[in-house]
This record gives C-alpha cells, sequence and structure tokens, in this order.
C-alpha cells in the first residue's frame, strides 16, 4: 500500500522523485524517503507526510539523475524515521524500496543475523536488502542476478526497485502481487506504483508482470523472468490527462471527485449507452455472453466502497437478470472453503484494480474453473490482467483516499451488466427495458442537481460536526447506500457510525435512539417508501434527530424530520446513484468543520496491496 517512484535519465532525479511522491501519496503518509546516487549512495528520509521530507533535505546536496522514493504505509514496524524507506544493506551499498509485505521474513533475518548483518529497523524490507547483499557476497555474482535469486528466497508480495553504488547508472526493479509501472521517456526511464508520476513526462508506459525483473542500464530496458528468460516488454500508450490528477481549484481531491461524478458517470456509459439505436454494448462481456446468460449464480467479492457497489449489484442482477447473486468480502472468501463451480461467475469489483484480498480471491475462484469478470478503474492493473474478460468503470483517477466517484461509476457499469444480462435471458421486457435506458441517460443531470445541494447540507454539517455517533437507515436499493454513507463518514471525520436496514432497528439499534443521536434515513419513493416513513415514525417517537433523504415534493416525510434533503426522483434501480451524493457531501463538510485531513485520513490507504 505504499508509493514507490524511481528516475534514471539527463534531469535531476530529487525533484521529479518528491513530486512522484506527492502524487502518490494516497498510498501511504506515515514517513516518506529518497535514495539518490552519484557518486554515493544517499538516503534521506523522515517520518510524517512528504512535505516533512521535503523540509528536511532542503539544505541537502541533492543533486544526482539516479535515484529512487517511497511514501509509506505501515506494515512491519510503527511509523518512525528508522522504519521509514529507503533501506540501506548493512554496507550501506545496496538501497530498496519495497511496496508490498515478506511473509518469511523473521526466518530470513535470524539466518542472516547469524551472518554478520546488522538491522536498524523493525521492517521486512530491511531483510529484503541484507538478503540480496547476503546472496551477492555469496555467489560473487551482479546485482541483477543476486535480486533474481532472492526473488526465489521470499514469500509474500513485492514491488521493488533497488540501487547499488558499485553500479551506478542503473535500477533494478521486480514485483510480485504489488503494481508497477515502467514509463519510457526520451532517454530517461521512470518507475512508479501507478501512472500518476509518469503522465507529466511520457505516455509511453510498460507495466510489468508479476515475477519479473526489470533491468535500466546503458539508455535501455531489459525485463526477464525469475526464471532468466527474456521478455518482450509491451509499450502501452497512457490516456490520463495531466489535469485530472491536479485538484483544479477545489480545496480537496475529494471535493473535486465528488463533483466529477455527472462527468464519470457518463464516461462509463459511453458507447455502452446507445439510446437512439436502442443497443446495449459492453465489449468485456461478448465473449462470455452464453457464460452469463446460463451462470448457475453469480458471486461478487470486493472490498470497502466497492463491496457496498457489489450489494447494489445483487439487486440489480436478481432483480433484472434473476440469477442468485453472492456477495462476499474478499478477504474472508478464499479463507471459508467457498463452493465454486465451472458454471459459476465471479464478478470482481476494485477501484485499483490492485487489492490484495481481491486478488487472492479470483486466483483461488480461477483454480475451481470460475468465469472471472473484473470491474475497476485502472487500466493495465493486475485485476484487469488477472480475469477473462471484464469492464473498466473510466471514472478517471481518484487521488482522495475516501471513494466517490468510483462507487458510482462502478454502479453504472454494472448496472448495464445487469440490464444487459436482463436483456440476453429474456427475463426483462423491450418496453421496461427501454424506460431503463432512457432513465439511465437522465442519470448525469441528476446528480448535477444533487450537487446544487452542498450549500444546503454544509449547514446541517455544521449542526452535527460534533456528534459522536450517527445510524443511517435504508431499505432495498438504498440499503447499500446507507452502509456506504455510513463508511463515508467514518473514514474521513473519524466518527462513529453505522448503516443498518431500516426494519432492523427493531432488534437493537433502536436501543441506542434519544435525542442526541443523528438518523440518516435514505426514504426516496419507491417499494418500500410506505414501510421507511413507518420506520422514521419509529425513531420519532423516541426522540431521535432525523436527517430525511426524500424525493423532490415528498409532502409526507418533511413534518417528520428535522432535516429534509430532496434530491431528484428516479427508478428504484438507479436510486443508489442519486441518493449517495448527499451522503458523501455531508461527510465531507463534516471531517472539513472537524479539521480532519480529508484526502489523507488517519491509518488508511487508497490501494490495500497487502493483505
Amino acid at each position: 500500500m505504499c508509493g514507490i517512484v524511481a528516475y534514471l535519465g539527463h534531469r535531476e532525479a530529487c525533484p521529479i522523485i518528491l513530486k512522484g511522491l506527492h502524487r502518490l501519496e494516497y498510498r501511504g503518509y506515515d514517513s516518506a524517503g529518497v535514495a539518490l546516487l552519484n557518486g554515493d549512495l544517499t538516503v534521506y528520509k523522515k517520518k510524517g507526510k512528504v512535505s516533512d521530507l521535503e523540509a528536511f533535505i532542503s539544505q541537502k546536496d541533492t543533486h544526482a539523475n539516479v535515484g529512487m522514493g517511497h511514501t509509506r504505509w505501515a506494515t512491519h514496524g510503527e511509523p518512525n524515521d528508522e522504519n521509514a524507506h529507503p533501506h540501506y544493506s548493512t554496507s550501506e551499498r545496496i538501497a530498496i524500496i519495497h511496496n508490498g509485505i515478506i511473509e518469511n521474513y523473521a526466518a530470513l533475518k535470524t539466518h542472516l543475523q547469524l551472518q554478520g548483518h546488522v538491522f536498524h529497523s523493525d521492517t521486512d524490507t530491511e531483510v529484503f536488502v541484507n538478503l540480496i547483499e547476503e546472496i551477492q557476497k555469496q555467489n560473487t555474482c551482479s546485482l541483477e542476478e543476486a535480486v533474481r535469486l532472492a526473488l526465489h528466497e521470499v514469500v509474500g508480495a513485492y514491488a521493488i526497485v533497488v540501487l547499488s553504488k558499485d553500479a551506478p547508472n542503473q535500477l533494478i526493479a521486480a514485483r510480485k502481487g504489488s503494481p508497477m509501472v515502467i514509463g519510457i521517456g526520451e532517454g530517461e526511464f521512470f518507475i512508479a506504483s501507478d501512472a500518476t508520476p509518469i503522465i507529466e513526462y511520457t505516455n509511453e508506459v510498460v507495466y510489468v508482470n508479476d515475477y519479473e525483473i526489470a533491468v535500466i542500464r546503458d539508455g535501455q530496458l531489459e525485463i526477464r523472468s525469475k526464471e532468466d528468460v527474456s521478455q518482450t516488454p509491451y509499450i502501452q500508450k497512457l490516456e490520463m490527462e495531466l489535469d485530472s490528477i491536479e485538484k483544479g481549484g477545489y480545496e480537496h481531491f475529494m471535493l473535486k471527485e465528488i463533483f466529477e461524478q455527472p462527468r464519470s458517470i457518463l464516461d462509463s456509459m459511453r458507447g455502452r449507452l446507445e439510446l437512439e439505436a436502442g443497443h446495449l454494448n459492453m465489449g468485456g462481456i461478448r465473449a462470455y455472453e452464453q457464460k452469463f446468460v446460463n451462470a448457475q449464480r453469480i458471486i461478487i467479492v470486493a472490498c470497502g466502497t466497492s463491496w457496498h457497489a457489489g450489494l447494489v449489484a445483487e439487486y440489480l442482477i436478481e432483480d433484472l437478470a434473476r440469477i442468485p447473486v453472492e456477495v462476499e468480502y474478499a478477504s474472508e472468501f478464499r479463507y471459508r472453503n467457498p463452493i465454486i463451480t465451472e458454471r459459476d461467475i465471479v464478478i470482481a469489483i476494485s477501484q485499483s484494480g490492485e487489492t490484495a484480498d481481491t486478488l487472492a480471491a479470483i486466483e483461488l475462484a480461477k483454480s475451481k474453473g470460475a468465469t472471472i469478470f473484473g470491474v475497476c478503474n485502472v487500466v493495465g492493473s493486475s485485476i484487469a490482467r488477472a480475469t477473462d474478460a471484464g469492464a473498466y468503470t473510466h471514472a478517471g483517477p481518484e487521488i482522495g483516499v475516501a471513494s466517490t466517484k468510483a462507487f458510482t461509476a462502478q454502479v453504472t457499469v454494472l448496472t448495464l451488466l445487469a440490464m444487459i444480462m436482463g436483456q440476453k435471458r429474456g427475463t426483462i421486457t423491450d418496453t421496461k427495458l427501454r424506460e431503463l435506458m432512457v432513465e439511465l441517460e437522465t442519470i448525469p443531470a441528476k446528480v448535477s442537481k444533487a450537487l446544487e445541494l452542498d450549500t444546503e447540507i454544509r449547514a446541517i454539517a455544521e449542526i452535527f460536526k460534533d456528534a459522536t455517533n450517527f445510524l443511517y437507515l435504508g431499505r432495498g436499493y438504498n440499503f447499500p447506500v446507507a452502509l456506504e454513507g455510513a463508511l463515508k463518514l467514518k473514514e474521513i471525520s473519524y466518527i462513529h457510525a453505522e448503516g443498518y436496514p431500516a426494519a432492523e432497528m427493531k432488534h437493537g439499534p433502536i436501543a441506542l435512539i434519544d435525542e442526541n443521536m443523528p438518523m440518516v434515513v435514505i426514504a426516496t419513493r419507491d417499494s418500500s417508501y410506505e414501510k421507511v416513513v413507518s420506520n422514521i415514525q419509529e425513531v420519532k417517537a423516541r426522540k431521535g434527530r432525523i436527517i430525511a433523504i426524500v424525493s423532490e415534493g415528498d409532502t409526507v416525510i418533511p413534518p417528520m424530520a428535522e432535516f429534509v434533503i430532496e434530491v431528484p426522483h428516479t427508478s428504484e434501480i438507479l436510486m443508489p446513484l442519486v441518493s449517495v451524493v448527499p451522503l458523501q457531501l455531508l461527510s465531507y463538510h463534516i471531517a472539513v468543520l472537524r479539521g480532519c485531513n480529508v484526502d489523507q485520513p488517519r491509518n488508511l490507504a487508497k490501494s490495500v496491496t497487502v493483505e
């Protein structure tokens, strides 16, 4: 979950690395460091954010044309200067940065200590670099060969970059289970966890595959397998625009990304929803269309916000395509010996396409013969490459750690998938399908209208910014939205919040209600409306403070609720795309008013690449 960046070329390396670390800081921000190679191999590192590192090295000699940097999310060892990356080997002739986790580090460390290696940190990464040094010493081999041999001994996940004082114009990188991309410029090379640090300099990249080792030297890129077989690099063009990773005048990335949703939803539909022709197209499903038609069941695996999108998809697919759906936490799915057959389809959802638990779930399902369909946002990501088929969400880069536009883009793609499945299976009439297509095309405009509530929602946030607990209620399609709203508040404001099906209040949580308990109730007009009205009355009778999300023109609920937020009405199955927007804004404004770091909430990272 850490961010890595490296450079070799004709420019000053340090400014490029620091800028890259700022762009990768969403992946971790416990500590940061750089290693620079200019005759000597120098490491500077500091607990805290990249800006703390910048201040620390501002008066240092950072001249170098080769270097690497790291921003950390702590796994082994608390956040401090010693545990920050890069890490030296015992001789200080080799340095490493690492994103991932080495599971057998303890046994390796004991062996290396017996060989005289001295450790200065609590990290598994320092074990890695000393293992490379010991192998090079014992085998009198090149650094490249020592790295290759070390990879055979480590168990776990890694994306590493290695520098050596004895190889002054060389970068060595390798990956397994953690993302890595190499940018190719004019006489220069960039390595990073994703493309955001690279796009400013080049749009030509190579995505490194698992078990591959990349060696950059003498102006050339060479990629070899762990078995030392040469691989042909596949150069791809980035479609990302530089302005998509800048704040664009917004105070925070999260707010920018909330307001980008009309466009990101539209982009996720573009080319897939052809209303005039009456066609739905999803290229990723075409070769597996019959598999979907004949599917015995669908299993959805995901984590966090993507899991909530999966819950919406469960309602959608069962409603429109009449196929049984199970939604699983990827982190639990692989450990409970699940029953999977060749007639099952597994849909894996991940914004980054690098979520370690989801990748592990995919591998398990593949081993059982299931067909794997991926839904992710990042082109060239591990999940995109591990699945049989899939669909990109086209939400654009999401920098804020708390996911917003990724959720609505995922729900959009999953809605289209459910509609296509229903059409192919004959479980939805042509008339109903046409109605949904017409309504889906209006969603970007309705989300834009919901965003106009920003000032109104900020005023509500001012009233509740000091609350210590929140409850979120929803039924049917709005139940996953309640879960997502509660998660957003927890993530960025650090207020305890829980989402429940509204009817479950009577089975325990109602005991929590008093005059101090804010209750966010999603009560838009749908098939459960009358039931939700009854639930609101139950809360009101116990003096709970009700914030109601209702459809425009509602006259029944406003007299019952202390605060009412009206959103545009839409079809019940599409309502999550609209009703989630006020909840995103509410969590954002509460967090800002509480002085929280909205884009980089404590203890979190954007891409969870370790289990």
